[in-house]
């Protein structure tokens, strides 16, 4: 059987192709200093319901789905890849026992699988990528730490990113700009002084706090 365009396994073979484009993507869009998953959490509360809207039956849903707090672009993206993997095992199997599943109960069961997966994926991402600032602390909190220039350097044009470690110990990716007046190249140790709607404007450290950077 051909994996990818045998019998059955045309919604996995989507499912896969559809988490390509959403890598790329977010690929594309970090290379202009801009996160697809920080538009999405920004638009999207963080139990994935969008703001104002009905946190009852769908919050508690995507909060027990969602239990490491990942974006939600990441979530996606790993609902996709478990349920792609296991629909293409589920008819590997199926066909050499006897022949292929049709295509819609091999997506439920391979939907059925990939569910729980993600929530334990989640929840293991969780501990080693960084945790966008709405998902953690509030952005008020954020002003006064120092950070380094991952994405950069930073100017009052577009915006790049800044690696934060929060009070809490949580390592966070802010976007950034720098204040009127200021450069900052990448690599270099930035404090923030103000944030607005999720964008963050920075200063140059002064020496001593320059002398502390972020360790990874």
């Amino acid at each position: 059987m051909d994996v990818f365009t045998g019998a059955g396994v045309y919604p996995f073979t989507i499912a896969a192709l559809i988490l390509v484009g959403l890598v790329a993507v977010e690929l594309c869009a970090l290379l202009v200093g801009f996160s697809a998953s920080s538009l999405l959490n920004h638009d999207m509360g963080h139990d994935g319901v969008a703001h104002g809207g009905d946190h009852g039956l769908l919050g508690a849903w995507m909060s027990w789905l969602n239990a490491g707090g990942v974006p939600l672009l990441v979530l996606l993206m790993v609902w996709l890849a478990s349920f792609a993997i296991a629909g293409f095992a589920i008819q590997a199997v199926a066909h050499a026992v006897a022949a292929p599943l049709p295509a819609l109960a091999a997506s439920l069961l391979a939907a059925a699988l990939a569910t729980p997966a993600t929530r334990t994926q989640s929840r293991l991402l969780a501990r080693i990528i960084p945790r966008e600032e709405t998902s953690v602390v509030s952005q008020a909190d954020f002003v006064g730490l120092i950070g380094t220039v991952s994405l950069g350097p930073l100017d009052q044009g577009k915006p790049g990113s800044l690696r934060v470690r929060d009070r809490h110990g949580n390592i966070h990716v802010l976007r950034a700009k720098a204040a009127a007046g200021h450069v900052i190249a990448q690599g270099e140790v930035a404090l923030i002084v103000d944030g607005n709607g999720g964008l963050f404007e920075v200063i140059p450290a002064p020496a001593d706090l320059a002398a502390k950077p972020l360790s990874n």
